[in-house]
């Protein structure tokens, strides 16, 4: 009987030496958090990050922060809502973006400008209210629009909705600016709208009217 025991003790012992304990990998971890999560959400493009993220500026750009701390109670002038698509070693204009054909000044849903009060681009009055802002490219200037047709999506542009057209000139910069940047220049007597990509930059004079 004790040679049993131990004759099965010793079996039991080899047995469990020689079963290497299966682990979860690293991977396998990932992997099975990742499914646990993605189980747990709309099915939908959007559960991965956006390559073209979208961002709000304000005129003045100091604005959200003077907003929060209470020194300022009035609305902005102006702000916009965009996606910021990056160049990924791409060449931008005149190829992927191509001259001569609608852009719709982003990625994504159209870019909104916002106005709070009253402006004028060009000598042309713009009413408070919300627009969307497309352009036609070309190499040595480009055809702003601002469009009265919102929540368009992609290069989907109403051309019966235009509201404004005009045409600024664009410069060749010696850097290059790997995200779609828009940004607003703010002074007592006159605003620009900056904006840059690659290896371009323009600006957009705007003033608000008193």
């Amino acid at each position: 009987m004790l040679k049993f025991i131990l004759f099965s003790g010793i079996t039991s012992l080899l047995i469990c030496c020689n079963q290497q304990e299966k682990k979860p990998s690293g991977q396998d971890h990932i992997i099975k958090t990742d499914t646990t999560i993605s189980s747990s959400l709309p099915v939908s493009n959007y559960t991965i990050p956006d390559l073209s993220p979208m961002d709000m500026i304000y005129c003045p750009s100091d604005y959200p922060i003077k907003k929060m701390t209470g020194s300022i109670t009035d609305a902005p002038l102006a702000r916009i809502i965009y996606s910021r698509p990056q160049t990924q070693g791409r060449k931008i204009f005149g190829e992927l973006v191509k001259y001569k054909q609608p852009w719709r000044l982003g990625a994504n849903e159209a870019t909104e400008l916002e106005l709070f009060s009253e402006a004028s681009i060009q000598n042309k009055t713009i009413e408070p209210g919300r627009y969307i802002m497309y352009c036609i490219p070309d190499e040595n200037k480009w055809t702003i629009i601002l469009n009265e047709n919102l929540f368009s999506w992609g290069l989907k542009q109403d051309q019966q909705k235009d509201f404004l057209r005009f045409e600024v000139p664009v410069e060749k910069t010696n850097i290059s600016i790997q995200y779609f940047t828009m940004a607003f220049e703010c002074s007592d007597q006159q605003t620009n709208l900056l904006i840059f990509w690659d290896d371009i930059k323009t600006k957009i004079e705007i003033k608000f009217n008193p």
